[in-house]
C-alpha cells in the first residue's frame, strides 16, 4: 500500500514547486531554433506515402489547422521551459478540437477530451498551453480583437484553476466518478444563446449512431455489406481506389478474415469478458482504409464494418498508434506497446471510455487500437461560433482539462496549491498563447513557403478526389 500524505503535506508539495517553476515562467514559449519543416517531415517518417501530401494539405487551409497537424512543434518549443515537476499521463493534444460530446456505455451524452493519440507522461501544464494556444490562434484566425482573445484565453485558465481547486476537495472516488455531462453543461451555461447551442449538439449527437452510419457509409448486395469507396477519405486497401502500396494491401476484407484474424484476437484479450460476449454477436462485412483528421492523416486507419442477425450494424475504427510526440520531448517510463499506451491513458483522462476500446499488434510491426468509429459523437463548429459562444466552448473545455487531470493524476490538491488564488498562472498562460500563435504563424509561413517551391507536396482532399474522375 502507498503511503499517503496528509492534505497540509501535500498542499506544502504544491507551493514548493513554484520555486521549480515561478507561475510566472509559463509565459515562455521554449526553444524555437528549429526547422518546423524538418520536424514535420520526420514526424511523416512511416506514414501511407500517398497520403502525406494530404496531410500537408489538409494542414495548409489556415493557421489553425496547420497548429492541429503539428503537435510536435510544441512539445519540443515545450522541452526546454520550467514545469513543476508534477508528471502523469496527459493527453498531449488538448487543443480545442480534442474535446467534444459523446456517449458512455450507459447512454449519457458527456463532454470531455476525446483524442488520446499523443497521450503520455508529461507536464500538466503542457496540456493547458495546448488548449490556450489553440484558443488565441483560431481566435486570431477568426478576426476576433486581442482583448477579446485575451478574455477567452483566460476564461479557460480561470476555469481550469477554479475547478483543481474545487477538485482539490473531493474525495478519491468521489473525483473518480465526477462526469461533465450535457445536463451539468446547460445548468452552467451563462447565456441563453449558449444553451441554444448545447441543446443543438445534444439533438445532432443523438443521430451520430452505429443505425445511422449504414446507408451513409454502405450499402447491400446480394445479402452482404459494402463499405462505399470515397476516395481520398476512404477507400478499400486492395480496391481500384486504393492509397496503398502493394506491401500495405494486407489490410483489405480478405486478409482480415486470414492472417488479420490473429490481430482481432489479440484486441479481444485486451477487452473485459462482458464485450468479447458481445463482440460475438457479430460477424464481419467489410473493411476499408478511412482518412481522419490532420495529425493523424497518413497513419493506418481501418473501419470494420460488422453486423448482428437483426442486421443492425457495429462499426469499428482501427486506428494506428505511433510513438507519441510528448514521449519523444519528454523522458519518462510508459508502456512498450504504442496501442496501449493510447487505451491506458484514455482510460484514465476519460471519465467514461468507449466500450469497446482495445488494441493490437498487426503485420509490418504496426500497433493499433480500437474504439467505435462513432457513437453519438459530436464536435465543436468553432468557426461558427460567436464570441460569447466560443467564451463559453472555452471555459467547458478549462473544466474538463481540469476534470481528466484531477482524476489521472490524483494531484489535485498539489496542482491547486501550485497555482493558488491569483492571477499570475492566468496572466502568464495568456501572455504565452499570443507568443505560441506568433510562433505558429512564423511556422505556417514556412511551412507554406516549402510546399509553394516543391519542397515538400500539399494536396487538397478535392485534388486527390479528382483523380479518381478522370
Amino acid at each position: 500500500m502507498a503511503d499517503i500524505r496528509t492534505l497540509a503535506e501535500r498542499q506544502a508539495i504544491g507551493r514548493e514547486a513554484r520555486s521549480r517553476a515561478k507561475r510566472s515562467s509559463n509565459a515562455e514559449i521554449g526553444n524555437t531554433d528549429r526547422d518546423p519543416v524538418a520536424l514535420l517531415e520526420q514526424n511523416s517518417a512511416g506514414r501511407v506515402e500517398a497520403l502525406v501530401p494530404l496531410r500537408y494539405g489538409r494542414m495548409s487551409v489556415s493557421p489553425f489547422t496547420f497548429f492541429r497537424g503539428s503537435a510536435i512543434l510544441q512539445a519540443h518549443d515545450l522541452a526546454a521551459t520550467a514545469n513543476a515537476g508534477i508528471a502523469f499521463p496527459i493527453c498531449g493534444d488538448a487543443h480545442l478540437m480534442n474535446f467534444g460530446g459523446f456517449a458512455t456505455p450507459e447512454r449519457q451524452l458527456v463532454f470531455d477530451l476525446n483524442d488520446f493519440d499523443e497521450v503520455a507522461v508529461g507536464p500538466w501544464e503542457w496540456d493547458v498551453k495546448r488548449l490556450a494556444g489553440s484558443l488565441a490562434i483560431a481566435g486570431e484566425h477568426m478576426g476576433i480583437a486581442r482583448d477579446t482573445v485575451s478574455d477567452i484565453v483566460a476564461t479557460a485558465v480561470h476555469e481550469y484553476r477554479d475547478r483543481m481547486d474545487e477538485y482539490a476537495g473531493y474525495s478519491a472516488l468521489d473525483l473518480w466518478n465526477e462526469i461533465v455531462s450535457f445536463e451539468r453543461m446547460l445548468e452552467a451555461a451563462t447565456s441563453e444563446e449558449g444553451r441554444r447551442t448545447i441543446l443543438k449538439a445534444k439533438e445532432k449527437a443523438a443521430g451520430r449512431t452505429n443505425e445511422s452510419m449504414l446507408n451513409k457509409m454502405a450499402a447491400q448486395r446480394d445479402g452482404q455489406w459494402w463499405i462505399q469507396d470515397a476516395p481520398p477519405a476512404i477507400f478499400h486497401p486492395s480496391g481500384p481506389t486504393s492509397l496503398l502500396g502493394e506491401h500495405d494491401q494486407w489490410s483489405n476484407t480478405e486478409a482480415w478474415r486470414g492472417k488479420l484474424a490473429r490481430a482481432f484476437d489479440g484486441y479481444l484479450k485486451t477487452l473485459p469478458s462482458e464485450r468479447r460476449a458481445l463482440i460475438d454477436h457479430f460477424s464481419l462485412q467489410d473493411v476499408a482504409f478511412k482518412v481522419v483528421g490532420v495529425g493523424s492523416v497518413g497513419t493506418f486507419c481501418l473501419v470494420l464494418l460488422m453486423v448482428d442477425s437483426h442486421e443492425q450494424p457495429l462499426f469499428l475504427q482501427v486506428k494506428e498508434a505511433r510513438d507519441s510526440v510528448i514521449a519523444l520531448h519528454y523522458d519518462a517510463e510508459g508502456p512498450a506497446h504504442q496501442g496501449q499506451r493510447v487505451v491506458s491513458g484514455q482510460r484514465l483522462l476519460q471519465a467514461a471510455s468507449d466500450a469497446f476500446l482495445g488494441w493490437t499488434s498487426g503485420p509490418a510491426n504496426r500497433q493499433f487500437y480500437f474504439r467505435q468509429l462513432r457513437d453519438m459523437k459530436v464536435s465543436a463548429d468553432v468557426e461558427r461560433m460567436s464570441n460569447g459562444v466560443l467564451q463559453g466552448y472555452a471555459r467547458f473545455c478549462g473544466w474538463a482539462l481540469a476534470r481528466a487531470h484531477a482524476k489521472a493524476s490524483g494531484k489535485a490538491v498539489e496542482i491547486a496549491a501550485y497555482l493558488g488564488s491569483g492571477e499570475r498562472f492566468a496572466d502568464a498562460i495568456t501572455e504565452y498563447s499570443f507568443a505560441c500563435a506568433t510562433q505558429n504563424l512564423k511556422d505556417y509561413e514556412a511551412f507554406k513557403l516549402a510546399c509553394r517551391t516543391g519542397k515538400i507536396e500539399a494536396r487538397s482532399d478535392e485534388d486527390m478526389a479528382a483523380d479518381f474522375r478522370m
